[in-house]
């Protein structure tokens, strides 16, 4: 059956084959044995499952088989500025790591796959202030298809936020993490952020990396793989 992907990584099997990790939106986490080598096909296929490539191919899908063959596989977004711009391929390396972080054991999900697909579009159409806060906009809103997205209901000004629960409150939590009033309103803010508006708030460097700082501790408690994630240092120095 024909299967919509999105690229995560690839990992090298041996001197002929290399196995491609991806999320499909009819099967959720799926694994895939591709040629490597020199030659033509194997460079067609490098090219098309570079990190977020989003792919249709026909897999022959089993239930308890971990990986199976790819066969007929064609790019079905082009991206023109995703893999050659510098920044954004920087950002579809981390956002590529980290998904394929927290979606390790994942069932199938349309409304996510059609998310990741639909942010992969933006990123590749952005300017260079709207690429600048894509990631941040990217994450905070993932958190609403993976279950960990902040209640955003128990703000109120003033209050802390929890982030081991991922609420506001009017006193500090007795154990745990959390952030005092100014960086809680920060992320109260952030809750406002979309694809459509990120480019309207300002954040320097320092900023922007204090933000991202936020985010990942938030997502760390649900997921303590992404304490390991190798692009995260490259990525703080070009935004």
């Amino acid at each position: 059956m024909n299967l919509h992907l999105v690229a995560l990584k690839t990992t090298k099997y041996s001197d002929t084959r290399t196995i491609l990790s991806a999320y499909s939106r009819e099967y959720g986490r799926v694994s895939f044995t591709l040629p490597a080598g020199s030659g033509r096909a194997a460079a067609r296929i490098r090219a098309l499952t570079m990190p977020l490539g989003v792919i249709e191919c026909v897999g022959e899908w089993r239930p308890g088989r971990e990986i199976m063959p790819m066969r007929q596989p064609v790019q079905s977004i082009a991206l023109t500025t995703l893999h050659s711009d510098p920044v954004k391929q920087m950002l579809s390396m981390f956002i590529a790591e980290l998904l394929a972080a927290v979606l390790r054991e994942s069932d199938p999900d349309p409304a996510l796959y059609d998310y990741i697909v639909a942010g992969i579009r933006i990123l590749d159409e952005a300017d260079a202030r709207r690429t600048a806060n894509f990631h941040i906009c990217f994450l905070f809103n993932l958190g609403r298809h993976l279950g960990i997205e902040p209640d955003v209901s128990t703000y109120s000004l003033g209050s802390v936020f929890d982030i081991a629960d991922g609420r506001w409150r009017m006193s500090a939590p007795v154990a745990g993490s959390y952030l005092p009033p100014d960086e809680a309103d920060v992320v109260y803010r952030l809750s406002r952020m979309t694809f459509a508006n990120m480019h309207c708030f300002r954040f320097n460097r320092c900023e922007r990396n204090a933000i991202l700082d936020v985010i990942m501790d938030y997502y760390s408690t649900h997921y303590v793989s992404l304490r390991r994630l190798h692009s995260l240092d490259i990525l703080r120095t070009m935004l």
